[in-house]
């Protein structure tokens, strides 16, 4: 598999990633328009608009003829409008073309937005620590904000639609626009406008800006009996340190099992794969790309590790609105083997596959070239993952120190 595979959204970042994923909000953050768990090498290609190497029935003439148009009669009407220069208006036609796909991973980078693109990936992070996204209804929303970051201290929550960034509307933005307005140098402010489900009111959050380290993991064994391992990303170590926490697991004697995905917005795909890889025997379907016929389906199958044949496994895993990408491919996967019971809320539904192409100049598209498909052939697009157990945390239990869908993760583990 190669070296270059990238999140899952997108995507920590995804170049072909299993984030979700997202970029980050802030040197450092994910957006769900990031790329997800797919073969991340960039392609070069060329642009050719003349007519013999266009779609039948299409006149690209009528392309140069607007160009030519708006060039000899476009009128500036005020001091702040200018003509652009003739590489703006080809980006210009690039993003409205991508745009005109409708989908809101696929996306074209100008060399400016290009270079951001790979600092996140690189993790350059100086941010508020938040996965941003869009909705199905075009909305930018947050997926999930990253640990003890400063948009979860500010009381940032998974599924806030953010309305404005410092008073400007996020209305008809894609994610990564909005991403730019909330970066900004370490140790300054930014205030987010929020719609929460519930609350009548926007509410505005001042956040501060700081640089911004990704946690992985954490695992312990609580009072009940049940030892918890809670990830909060998939980096390129994650899988080493959940071989870890596992072995950590086993020698203290429980046999019942909390993986807290809640708030994982993914990361890469080979780690969600080798997680999966430790409970499930060797050929096992783990994920699947699916290119709608473009190409042969590619399928990601278990390593075949799966430490608990022949043991005792008693398995939940908590999941949430805020569970993207790579946490709905491990979730999805272990459910439809019958290994976890899932436990919480509907998941996100990032489950489309990206390829960063290179379009000369520094220029990039990130295009969506296939979809996921759990084992047993859904597609994680279609709603993300419906939990065996439905509970919900509210912002009040929150507050109150509760968490009902980790009651009710134990509280199915004791009945096992």
């Amino acid at each position: 598999m190669s070296k270059n595979r990238w999140w899952v959204l997108g995507t920590l970042v995804a170049l072909a990633i299993a984030f979700g994923g997202g970029l980050y909000t802030g040197v450092g953050e994910h957006i769900s328009n990031t790329v997800s768990a797919a073969d991340a090498s960039v392609t070069s290609v060329t642009l050719n608009l003349d007519q013999s190497s266009a779609p039948s029935g299409v006149d690209v003439g009528e392309l140069w003829k607007a160009w030519n148009l708006l060039n000899e009669n476009y009128v500036p009407t005020h001091a702040s409008s200018t003509v652009p220069d003739s590489q703006k208006q080809l980006y210009g036609a690039i993003a409205g073309l991508t745009a005109s796909f409708g989908d809101p991973y696929t996306v074209f980078f100008p060399p400016a937005d290009a270079t951001v693109f790979q600092q996140d990936i690189a993790g350059a992070f100086g941010g508020v620590g938040m996965e941003v996204g869009t909705d199905k209804n075009g909305q930018v929303v947050v997926i999930a904000p990253l640990k003890d970051s400063p948009s979860e201290k500010a009381g940032i929550h998974s599924g806030d639609a953010i309305i404005a960034v410092d008073g400007t509307s996020t209305q008809g933005m894609v994610a990564d626009d909005a991403i730019k307005l909330i970066r900004g140098p370490v140790g300054t402010t930014v205030k987010i406008t929020v719609s929460r489900t519930g609350v009548q009111q926007p509410i505005v959050i001042s956040i501060v800006r700081d640089t911004i380290n990704i946690p992985v993991i954490k695992d312990y064994q609580l009072s009940s009996g049940v030892y918890e391992i809670d990830l909060y990303s998939f980096s390129a170590n994650s899988a080493d340190l959940f071989r870890a926490s596992l072995r950590n697991f086993m020698q203290s004697g429980d046999t019942k099992l909390i993986l807290d995905l809640r708030g994982n917005p993914g990361g890469y795909l080979e780690a969600a794969v080798d997680m999966a890889s430790y409970f499930l025997p060797v050929g096992d379907t783990v994920v699947s790309e699916d290119f709608r016929g473009k190409q042969d389906p590619i399928v990601h199958r278990s390593l075949g590790y799966n430490v608990f044949a022949n043991k005792k496994l008693s398995m939940a895993i908590l999941i949430d609105q805020g569970s993207a990408s790579a946490s709905e491919i491990l979730a999805g996967a272990l459910q439809q083997h019958n290994i976890a019971k899932l436990i919480g809320t509907r998941s996100f539904g990032k489950g489309s596959v990206q390829q960063l192409m290179d379009l000369g100049g520094g220029a990039q598209l990130k295009i969506t070239i296939a979809r996921w498909l759990t084992p047993n052939g859904s597609s994680i697009s279609d709603g993300g993952l419906t939990p065996d157990i439905q509970a919900t945390t509210t912002p009040a239990d929150v507050t109150a120190g509760k968490d009902p869908q980790k009651d009710a993760a134990t509280a199915w583990l004791a009945t096992q």
